[in-house]
């Protein structure tokens, strides 16, 4: 107003002004945010002057012994540890992505508590050390692997230079074995020890760490699990296998691990889960996962960490979670960033709404989020407060987008199998038909970019589905073969002008030839007789919500269009975007759990780019916050040029 003082102000935020809110808590009180806010504001406001200084982030030590690389120049290859690994959906993206960068990323560890998980895992990356075990004890673990390392290796340049004792030559050792029973007292020979973990292996209640022995004069099948209070007398072998197990990194070290991505079990905070802990989530052991994740980054010191989880990190209990990952990654002097990322944007037929959250060490460069590629169908939204956060185009803003994918584009080319299909194995009958089909069809070598004279015959994998039910097989039977069947389509149910379906009252329950109803309770009691999920049947111009780890016919849309039969779990493998010659193992039921539990790879893959495009510095098309990915990428595979590149 005319006659009035005014001054222009530069704002600083305190940390609790932030997204951090109450999880601001652990934070100096005298810490400040800097944003480029500015304004006019009359000079009345002023109530008093502080000094502002700004303080460069210090730089992430490492271990007090001169064993860690605290300087290095931009390395070809960068190392990747994968927690709550699955069956690698993340990890696999990312390197895919990050290949396309010009940057070999490698997955050099996984640790994940599922043992199928993991024995899909190594299947696939038989290269990865794949450790069947809690983060938890992993955690535990690589603090002992440290201890060991400083009291065995010595002079650790020297020990990398030199050639270490192969353990199958080491001087014999006696030991008891712990697994022995109470009365006996003899004594074993330790010939060489062939792993080592935390916990308590011989579930015994014994927790603590334990090696594997190979016994003199025994075989495999006969090896031990014993503590190391047990291998008094066999200094020798473990001296020689923390030697060699050093020089092969069979652990990782801090400053050994470049890049730290999970995704922290969900189902604490899942709005699937009815019996969530309001009062205090991360007193709930799922939820407390998040801290263990960070913790185990506060302990390796990566130059970059990703973590992923479900929207309701934002949405349940104010995101006391989501805002407590951020403050720890802020706290931890790295670099930070949440964006909520749909499945379906990056050339999925499934939605997939989840949030992402990088950290990037000071001097590195934090990655940007990745523009989407595809049109998609909305589903649902974040949490209004986090609504800057989805990972998009404004309205208006100029892009070029291809058209969404469906089931017709993803899964038209495979062949007709039936409820009581059991092939693990079989061939394709007909060739792609979309550029989707084609390119989910390639060899790992022809998606990593590397030619082959030699092309094997295409092999299809876990092309079958989960059995039905006698009963819901014979319901399934009932479902018409059309764009929008379900179970309103049974005889004897009629639906209001208020869309809830219930009993038709002129007409007796209509019953199976084995005796049950057509028409179950529970899909009448199922969201209140308003769904139109159980027993529905998916089209070809559709696409999926979210896959679930588990294909409930009574509960989801998850019945193929024209068979009468769930989607396989190869189909189901399709809309997360696995490649076809990924195969998994374990029973059906667990092969769904994992696909279901899995990170997209078309995301993993774009956001693997953005990863390497940041780490060489490569300038691209965007703004701060979000990269433009280069047209045609989610077929896209690396040059030849690009490869020999990598080195």
């Amino acid at each position: 107003m005319e006659g009035e003082d005014y001054f222009r102000v530069q704002w600083f935020f305190r940390a609790e002004d932030t997204v951090l809110k109450d999880a601001a808590s652990s934070h100096d009180k005298r810490r400040l945010f800097y944003s480029t806010l500015m304004n006019d504001n009359l000079l009345d406001c002023i109530i008093s002057k502080v000094n502002v200084v700004r303080i460069p982030p210090a730089p992430i030590t490492f271990s007090p012994l001169d064993i860690f690389p605290k300087n290095e120049s931009l390395k070809q290859e960068l190392t990747l540890l994968d927690l709550y690994a699955g069956c690698g959906g993340m990890s696999t993206g990312l390197c895919f992505g990050a290949k396309l960068s010009n940057l070999n990323l490698v997955t050099k560890w996984a640790v994940d508590l599922n043992s199928s998980a993991c024995e899909s895992l190594k299947l696939n990356h038989p290269e990865t050390k794949v450790r069947n075990e809690s983060t938890d004890n992993f955690l535990e673990l690589l603090k002992q692997w440290k201890k060991l390392c400083k009291l065995y290796v010595g002079d650790l340049e020297r020990a990398l230079d030199c050639e270490l004792a192969d353990p199958h030559e080491s001087e014999n050792c006696t030991a008891q074995s712990d697994s022995d029973s109470e009365e006996s007292s003899e004594e074993y020979e330790v010939s060489f020890l062939v792993d080592i973990c935390y916990g308590d292996p011989n579930k015994n209640g014994k927790c603590g760490l334990h090696f594997k022995v190979r016994w003199k004069g025994y075989g495999p099948d006969d090896d031990t699990w014993e503590p190391i209070e047990s291998l008094s007398n066999s200094k020798d072998c473990i001296k020689d296998f923390v030697r060699k197990g050093f020089k092969s990194k069979i652990l990782p070290l801090p400053g050994d691990v470049d890049v730290v991505c999970g995704g922290p079990p969900c189902q604490g905070i899942s709005g699937y889960n009815r019996y969530r802990n309001f009062v205090s989530p991360l007193t709930d052991e799922r939820n407390r996962q998040i801290i263990v994740f960070m913790d185990i980054a506060e302990f390796l010191k990566p130059k970059y960490i990703l973590m992923e989880n479900v929207v309701d990190i934002i949405r349940f209990d104010n995101a006391s979670l989501g805002r407590y990952a951020l403050s720890r990654l802020v706290r931890m002097k790295y670099q930070s960033k949440l964006g909520t990322i749909a499945s379906g944007c990056y050339g999925l037929p499934q939605f997939r709404l989840r949030v992402f959250i990088w950290g990037a060490h000071p001097r590195e460069t934090l990655p940007r989020f990745p523009l989407p590629t595809h049109e998609v169908v909305v589903r649902n939204y974040p949490p209004l407060e986090f609504g800057r956060n989805i990972v998009g185009y404004d309205e208006g803003q100029p892009r070029t987008l291809e058209n969404p994918i469906t089931l017709v584009d993803s899964i038209s080319d495979l062949p007709p199998v039936t409820n009581e299909e059991t092939l693990e194995e079989r061939i394709y009958e007909k060739p792609p038909e979309t550029d989707f089909q084609t390119y989910i069809r390639l060899t790992k070598d022809e998606m990593m970019g590397f030619s082959s004279k030699e092309k094997p015959t295409p092999i299809l994998y876990d092309h079958r589905p989960l059995k039905l039910s006698e009963h819901d097989y014979l319901r399934v039977l009932q479902v018409p073969h059309r764009k929008g069947a379900n179970y309103r389509d049974f005889a004897g149910v009629i639906v209001g002008e208020d869309n809830v379906a219930r009993k038709d009252p002129s007409m007796e329950a209509v019953m199976l030839p084995t005796g049950r109803p057509l028409v179950p309770e529970s899909t009448l009691t199922f969201e209140n007789g308003r769904s139109k999920k159980p027993y529905a049947r998916l089209w070809w111009d559709e696409t999926v919500s979210t896959l679930v780890t588990f294909p409930h016919v009574r509960a989801q849309a998850i019945l193929h269009p024209e068979q009468d039969r769930l989607l396989t779990v190869r189909e189901c493998a399709r809309l997360q975007g696995f490649p076809d010659f990924y195969r998994f193992c374990g029973t059906v039921k667990e092969r769904y759990c994992q696909l279901g539990n899995a990170v997209s790879i078309p995301v993993a893959r774009a956001l693997g780019y953005a990863l390497g495009m940041a780490y060489r510095k490569v300038e691209v098309a965007g703004d701060e916050h979000l990269m433009v990915l280069p047209e045609k990428f989610s077929s896209r595979v690396p040059s030849v040029d690009e490869v020999v590149d990598l080195g």
